[in-house]
């Protein structure tokens, strides 16, 4: 089976002076946004994947971009000063919104609820008004970070991974925490819902992925000893036949997301994959191409054939 999947590298996109942290698409799938230890945020196309336009720079290292593609609006969130919200058209900084001085791990935006959500190193998720960019509250459930934040617009609700290795589950309207999920070991460093919604995917420093049932009040469906070491990022391709997940143990897996078997795994022996952790991935509609990006301080785009 896992022979069937054709894995080529097509462009490592270099520039950056530290470990990359994160992607984004941008406007167009072709487009997407990097972030790293420097503090640079860089603009890539894909079409033309040789020099990065560099975006903003913030004097602290970068961990979650959010776009809104509405009104082409950056949100970086520049650890320890909160959220920078950058108009792409001019490059300046349109507002700044503090929050407490910690790291901010992720950065998410609703427009079903009109709300952008950021988990924070405090154990905060900060809620603000997705118009005006005002801090509404801030929701604290755990003394340990708030790592990763997904929404299920189905059910809408909103899965929160902690470092106290627990996921909760809020209604995003009015952040009524719902469900608490303990099956974790280790802190949650990822939570993916499936495109339909009906599934939960989770993983972590544990090195399990977890899949749990929506519909079900979360019951967990099962769990895979999916890498050696932390899984860092969970994403599903463009169609959302396949998800893919990367780690630090340098590897990127590819798998299906009905029946969960690994069809690839993408490493430095075989492909001339990154050297350190792999951090982030950004699944493309545009040629179906996957973009990692690394401690090695490079973004790789993959071209992937099922």
């Amino acid at each position: 089976m896992a022979s069937k999947v054709q894995v080529e590298k097509v462009a490592t996109l270099t520039g950056h002076r530290d470990s990359v942290y994160t992607l984004v698409q941008a406007a167009e799938e072709h487009l997407f946004f990097s972030a790293a230890g420097d503090g640079m945020v860089v603009a890539w196309n894909m079409q033309a994947p040789d020099t990065g336009d560099l975006v903003a720079r913030v004097n602290a290292s970068v961990y979650a971009l959010c776009y809104l593609p509405e009104r082409h609006l950056l949100l970086i969130g520049q650890n320890r000063e909160g959220v920078q919200v950058i108009d792409l058209e001019s490059k300046q900084i349109l507002k700044s919104v503090p929050l407490p001085k910690v790291p901010i791990f992720d950065i998410l935006h609703t427009s079903e609820a009109g709300k952008i959500f950021a988990s924070m190193g405090s154990g905060g998720v900060a809620v603000l008004d997705a118009e005006t960019f005002e801090l509404q509250t801030i929701i604290r459930k755990a003394d340990k970070s708030a790592r990763s934040l997904a929404y299920n617009k189905y059910s809408h609700e909103l899965a929160v991974g902690y470092s106290d290795h627990k996921i909760r589950i809020f209604d995003a309207e009015n952040m009524e925490l719902k469900y608490e999920l303990t099956a974790h070991t280790n802190s949650v460093f990822t939570v993916a819902y499936s495109p339909d919604g009906k599934l939960l995917l989770s993983g972590g420093r544990d090195a399990h992925l977890r899949v749990w049932e929506v519909e079900q009040h979360y019951t967990e469906r099962g769990y895979l000893i999916a890498h050696m070491y932390t899984i860092n990022h969970i994403t599903y391709s463009p169609g959302g036949e396949y998800f893919a997940t990367c780690s630090m143990d340098k590897s990127i897996k590819l798998w299906d997301a009905q029946t969960f078997k690994l069809l690839k795994v993408i490493d430095k022996v075989r492909h001339a994959s990154h050297g350190t952790s792999v951090n982030k991935l950004f699944w493309s509609a545009h040629q179906n191409q996957l973009v990692s990006c690394s401690d090695d301080r490079t973004i790789s785009v993959w071209d992937i054939n099922f």
